[in-house]
């Protein structure tokens, strides 16, 4: 994260209107100065697109291209997530021994290849097993770039980074969804099916500007005992002796050792369930519980977008420390709180009043994903042993998408189930998860306090 300007509170009042808008893109193209950050902006804006188009489509192309039923459709969505659980904890494993970038580049190229793979399916089992490699190697490469921005970047600049990506991923999504609109209004089987195969291309191209990375972004080399060897030939007892202690050291840092961020990952994950109350639980209570239109929900979506967007990077400031990690992730709870209940209160409103009440709502949801997630970032980078990067970065993705399994099930079973009292439900969830994060880093930054002489 780049350090505060002072300069940059000293603006002239007249000026002040005239420069806030230009403030976000420049602090975002000054900080592109960093070859490693211009080589994952670029990767992830390209690779995005095309993610964009595909989500666009996907349920659709199923459904109405290939035939499959409504539950069918869940079933390869919900195999592909639980792949990726799975490889996001192996993809940071893998990125602790070899290289991350060639790692990255290289699962990227196959997942985005896979996408366009699916321009050939035509039942439900080519689609599943299409959706079950894609969902893995994407997983196995998102977290390859995780322990590339733990080793990439100071720590300073580490949520920056995070934040800045974020930005540019919400950017590129929306375009790509625009994209897919055009297989939508056609509605043939030729157009989703170019339409989705040039996705997956644009998400290959995407891996493309990973090779411009350099093995500065690799773990250290470890010392092999079968190497410590002298000009004789005879292994050197006391290299190895270092090695083998080396070794084991490595192996005590893992971070299934690691009560505290073990904890960390399960309460992250379970505030990264509203991200389900976004995707699912909103447009199902908007749609059945409202007397809000349906493009409502579009509304609400492009309100998010736009938030995020705008406030990503900038909401991220500071997050590095522990105390402004867990102080902004508590913020967010109680936002999250208030999200939750707003929301409920649309129910049986008028239809101006219902919109009016669920933009306030979706107002309140964004901030608290923007704040939470910059939290969660500079927790998960400044807990993790920086000698386990990868692993650390891995079981964190892990946890993450484990959360985003379980978010369909728990959003339908409170708020939709049982309208406010469930909404209600929600709302304890989230403010505990956040309460407990607060008290982690609350801990941790005291732990790391220096003692007075």
């Amino acid at each position: 994260m780049t350090s505060h300007d002072p300069d940059a509170d000293q603006t002239a009042p007249g000026e002040a209107t005239r420069d806030a808008k230009p403030r976000l893109l420049t602090r975002v193209t000054a900080s592109l100065s960093d070859p490693v950050l211009r080589a994952l902006f670029t990767a992830t804006a390209v690779s995005r697109v095309g993610r964009g188009v595909f989500l666009a489509v996907t349920v659709l192309f199923f459904t109405q291209i290939i035939g499959l039923s409504a539950a069918q459709a869940a079933v390869v969505l919900a195999v592909s997530s639980g792949c990726g659980v799975v490889a996001s904890f192996l993809g940071g494993w893998l990125a602790d021994r070899w290289s991350a970038r060639r790692l990255a580049f290289s699962f990227e190229l196959l997942g985005g290849l896979l996408l366009a793979a699916y321009a050939f399916a035509g039942d439900f089992v080519s689609a599943l097993v299409l959706a079950s490699l894609g969902g893995f190697f994407d997983s196995i490469g998102h977290s390859a770039r995780s322990a590339i921005i733990a080793r990439g970047f100071a720590a300073e600049k580490r949520v920056h980074a995070r934040a800045v990506l974020r930005t540019v991923t919400n950017l590129s999504i929306a375009a790509g969804s625009g994209f897919g609109a055009i297989a939508l209004a056609l509605g043939t089987p030729e157009a989703y099916r170019i339409v989705i195969a040039s996705a997956g291309i644009v998400c290959a191209l995407g891996s493309l500007p990973l090779l411009r990375l350099t093995a500065a972004v690799d773990a250290p080399a470890r010392a092999r005992i079968g190497d410590v060897r002298t000009e004789t030939g005879s292994i050197d007892t006391d290299a190895a002796a270092a090695a083998l202690s080396e070794r084991r050291d490595w192996n005590r840092r893992s971070p299934w050792r690691d009560p505290r961020y073990l904890l960390l990952t399960v309460l992250s994950a379970v505030f990264g369930m509203q991200f389900g109350v976004a995707e699912l639980g909103m447009p199902l209570w908007v749609t059945e519980n409202t007397e809000a239109p349906e493009v409502t929900v579009a509304l609400l979506l492009v309100v998010n977008t736009t938030l995020v967007v705008l406030f990503q990077v900038r909401a991220s400031r500071g997050t590095h420390e522990l105390r402004v990690a867990g102080r902004v992730t508590m913020i967010a709870g109680w936002l999250m709180v208030a999200a939750c209940l707003v929301y409920a209160l649309a129910a049986g409103l008028p239809t101006w009043a219902a919109v009016v009440v669920l933009v306030v709502a979706m107002v309140a949801h964004t901030f608290a994903e923007i704040l939470s997630q910059a939290g969660a970032w500079g927790l998960s980078f400044e807990l993790a042993d920086q000698v386990r990067a990868g692993a650390y970065q891995g079981v964190f993705g892990m946890g993450f998408s484990l959360g985003a399994l379980a978010s369909p099930i728990v959003v339908n079973a409170t708020a939709i189930t049982f309208g406010f009292a469930g909404w209600a439900m929600l709302a304890a969830i989230f403010l505990a998860a956040a309460a407990g994060i607060w008290a982690i880093a609350r801990r941790a930054a005291a732990a790391s306090a220096p003692v007075p002489a």
